[in-house]
């Protein structure tokens, strides 16, 4: 396919979701100055607790909360690994990402990278 793509889930406070949405535009801009060819973040509208797994479920999602879905696509993963570590340099990223800093419960986030398999 020629694309790979890291995805995030995380649990954002209502409260921080304008705070969340300034800081992944921050990290966003980042990542595309280094080459990335999308950066998508999206805010649960209908995501509802299933029965046995879901969104919601998988960020133990607290009443206050929403969950956050996000995604950066490479155009591979030797790509990605080369702009994750020019991102990880990056100033811009160091003040964005401190824990002080951080809108949401980090503790919860879960990510990982992922092969294309379709891509239509």
């Amino acid at each position: 396919m020629g694309k790979y793509v890291d995805g995030f889930v995380v649990p954002v406070p209502k409260h921080n979701v304008e705070a969340y949405r300034r800081m992944a535009q921050d990290m966003g801009k980042v990542w595309k100055d280094c080459g990335a060819i999308d950066f998508v973040v999206c805010i649960a509208d209908d995501v509802k607790p299933g029965k046995t797994t879901s969104f919601p479920q998988s960020v133990q999602l607290e009443p206050d909360e929403v969950v956050a879905f996000a995604w950066i696509v490479y155009d591979s993963r030797e790509q990605r690994d080369r702009i994750n570590e020019q991102v990880r340099k990056d100033p811009r990223i160091s003040e964005s990402m401190h824990a002080a800093a951080m809108p949401f419960d980090g503790k919860r986030m879960f990510w990982g990278g992922f092969e294309v398999l379709v891509d239509l």
